[in-house]
């Protein structure tokens, strides 16, 4: 999938893998995550498929840069995966899968558990106080307000996602540490 997400950025405009990156980071990273060792080795298979070419660009002082672009064939196989019939609806979930068998665990470990992963949802969340103005910031770059719409909706998606996962813990914790004050009172 990672692969389309890089075509789909380039299909808005040309990119450093640099760019990319910063672009994943303030945009998709509520659903989709990449390193950049990833995204730099992917653009190499994409352009070996010959779906973006790329053009190197000097730059005095320092090392040249190279400007990746989508190519007609990237274009076509962009539109070829947004149109297959797979919604992509997943039920895969690491957090699910551990908390199925955390009862494996100890009330107080299962407590710590929890409160990690809100300590985690609470960074996640502040750490994209930003991500509607970064919406409207490439909404400008591309010129076309319906595009940045489906933006949007992804921002919300992932902000309305953290929060009930954040929710969820909470009552997790709640629960747990009433388990816990039950079995302190015996």
């Amino acid at each position: 999938m990672l692969k389309h997400g890089i075509l789909g950025l380039l299909n808005y405009g040309s990119m450093t893998g640099y760019d990319i990156m910063l672009t994943f980071k303030d945009s998709l990273n509520f659903f989709w995550t990449a390193q950049t060792s990833q995204i730099y080795r992917e653009l190499q298979t994409l352009k070996a498929k010959g779906w973006v070419t790329d053009e190197s660009i000097s730059q005095s002082g320092k090392p040249d840069k190279k400007l990746f672009s989508i190519t007609e064939s990237g274009k076509e196989e962009l539109n070829r995966w947004l149109s297959e019939d797979d919604t992509g609806f997943e039920t895969k979930s690491r957090i699910l899968m551990k908390t199925f068998f955390r009862g494996e665990r100890t009330i107080d470990e299962n407590i710590e558990f929890f409160k990690r992963l809100k300590q985690h949802c609470e960074d996640f969340m502040s750490g994209m106080q930003g991500s509607h103005n970064n919406v409207a910031m490439y909404e400008r770059v591309v010129k076309n307000p319906e595009k940045s719409l489906y933006w949007k909706m992804t921002v919300e998606y992932g902000i309305m996602y953290i929060k009930m996962l954040n929710e969820w813990t909470e009552k997790c914790i709640a629960e747990l540490e009433e388990i816990k004050n039950e079995h302190t009172d015996d």
